[in-house]
């Protein structure tokens, strides 16, 4: 399994234990692809520069995630479904090269 990163922008309009409900969510479906969750940085609340349907602020969240490369598709699908979710962005973490 690889690692990758995953940086979610909730929707202001969230208190923080609906934030922390709609992340464990997503750490649930991970566990159900048979992937794992190494951390959760959670960021706070913050200024975007652009607006997102509306909204000018949002909280950000980084979760460091290991997931089959085969469920990866049906992951950022279920990412895309989920209507508290203003922007995600998901990238593969690389291994340091050794000088």
């Amino acid at each position: 399994m690889k690692k990758y990163e995953l940086m979610s922008i909730f929707k202001p309009n969230l208190d923080a234990e609906e934030v922390d409900k709609v992340v464990e969510k997503i750490n649930s479906v991970i566990a159900d692809f048979g992937g794992s969750v190494e951390s959760v940085d959670k960021a706070g609340r913050k200024k975007l520069a652009y607006d997102i349907q509306n909204f000018r602020d949002g909280y950000f969240t980084t979760t460091i995630l290991s997931l089959p490369a085969e469920k990866i598709a049906e992951f950022k699908r279920q990412l895309r479904l989920n209507d508290n979710i203003l922007r995600t962005m998901f990238l593969e973490v690389s291994s340091k090269a050794s000088v």
